[in-house]
């Protein structure tokens, strides 16, 4: 948040709102917008809510922040999604915590000995934050593997995609592209985090015997309408024009948002895939990525599912995640919504594009998909 108004050199009381997505909260900072906000030496007066849509939340705050500013709520909001994951609050059991609620309550002496009699050693397990779905209690990797297998993709095809990735965001690392992002000292550290450090180009042997890993990471962006921005002499980056939310299966297509959101979005935009000139597909595993794209190049989903005469076709890879993607870049859950509207943004520009889609899937079976429009003489910068 700091860093976007250093950036661009917004004076902080003329931000009206701010909207934030986070997944796992912390408990003593539930409405994280609000905390960071004032942290970040935003006025006092400045309203600020937190959300949550699993790995979608920041794109649910800029639209948040969309409909607040379309019913002339207010001007300029400023939206984005962060996550710590190297820290995650870890809870006591729930016996231990019935146990503890219990003996605050406990006024005599014969009562507190009474709850003690019943501790068990067993209460003393910590509950870990869960990555595992709710209704169904299957992670979200078992159901990629089952996605994968539904759709045919084979463990090559995976680790050539996941590769891809890798080699795209190097390549997009060392040419200059990712403006947007400001370095981090972190405390107690004396290096200075100036690029991201999970891209990791290596032999597809290699990459095999990865560990996956969860990432820290935060980001915000400014939205507000055009004839404002021109007010307070702001260059947009883009235009946001359309989106929509999808949701289905969460046990057998937990993954498959992109597949829903992108067909729905286009034709409610009245556009084909080939009017699209950047694509910006969440990378939640190489699997599912690979399936989604399988799923749009397939009549029997295509008419069996979203209710279509044939298939969607596939996307010109060419212009699909050209700078890398979550596989390589990380995925902080609730920073990537914006992440990936910004990498839209920036490669419309070096690009030279117009249209571009974002899309993403979600914890309990949702997803997004967004139109972004360059904005007329934007610059990556």
């Amino acid at each position: 948040m700091a860093s976007l108004l250093q950036k661009t050199k917004l004076d902080k009381e003329l931000v009206d709102y701010i909207v934030y997505g986070t997944v796992i909260q912390e408990v003593k900072t539930s409405n994280i917008g609000r905390e960071a906000a004032l942290s970040a030496g935003f006025s006092d007066k400045t309203p600020a809510h937190t959300v949550t849509m699993a790995c979608i939340s920041s794109n649910a705050a800029i639209t948040t922040g969309m409909g607040l500013i379309a019913t002339n709520t207010y001007d300029v909001i400023v939206a984005g999604g962060v996550e710590f994951m190297s820290d995650v609050p870890i809870r006591h059991s729930r016996k231990m915590r019935s146990l503890m609620l219990k003996a605050n309550k406990a006024k005599t002496l014969g009562q507190r000995l009474a709850l003690l009699s019943t501790f068990r050693p067993g209460f003393l397990a910590p509950e870990l934050p869960a990555v595992a779905e709710f209704s169904s209690g299957e992670t979200m990797g078992h159901s990629a593997d089952r996605l994968a297998s539904a759709f045919n993709v084979t463990r090559k095809e995976q680790d050539d995609y996941a590769l891809r990735s890798h080699v795209m965001a190097k390549k997009a690392q060392e040419s200059g592209y990712f403006t947007d992002l400001v370095p981090f000292k972190v405390r107690g550290v004396d290096q200075v985090v100036d690029k991201d450090n999970g891209i990791r180009v290596s032999s597809p042997e290699s990459l095999a015997k990865l560990k996956p890993a969860f990432s820290d990471g935060a980001s915000a962006c400014l939205i507000m309408t055009e004839e404002k921005a021109k007010q307070l002499g702001l260059k947009p980056k883009a235009y946001l024009r359309d989106f929509l939310y999808v949701s289905q299966d969460p046990v057998n297509q937990l993954l498959l948002g992109p597949a829903y959101g992108i067909p729905k979005l286009l034709k409610k935009a009245g556009l084909t895939l080939k009017d699209i000139d950047s694509w910006e597909i969440h990378e939640a595993f190489a699997g599912q990525i690979v399936a989604n794209l399988k799923a749009l190049d397939s009549d029997w989903f295509c008419k069996t599912y979203l209710g279509l005469s044939e298939k969607v076709g596939t996307p010109d890879l060419s212009k699909w995640n050209n700078w890398g993607g979550s596989l390589s870049i990380g995925h902080p859950f609730a920073a990537t919504g914006v992440r990936l509207c910004m990498h839209t943004a920036n490669r419309l520009v070096r690009e030279d594009g117009k249209l571009g889609v974002v899309a993403a899937c979600a914890a309990g079976g949702q997803g997004v998909a967004m139109l972004l429009e360059r904005y007329p003489g934007a610059t990556a910068d």
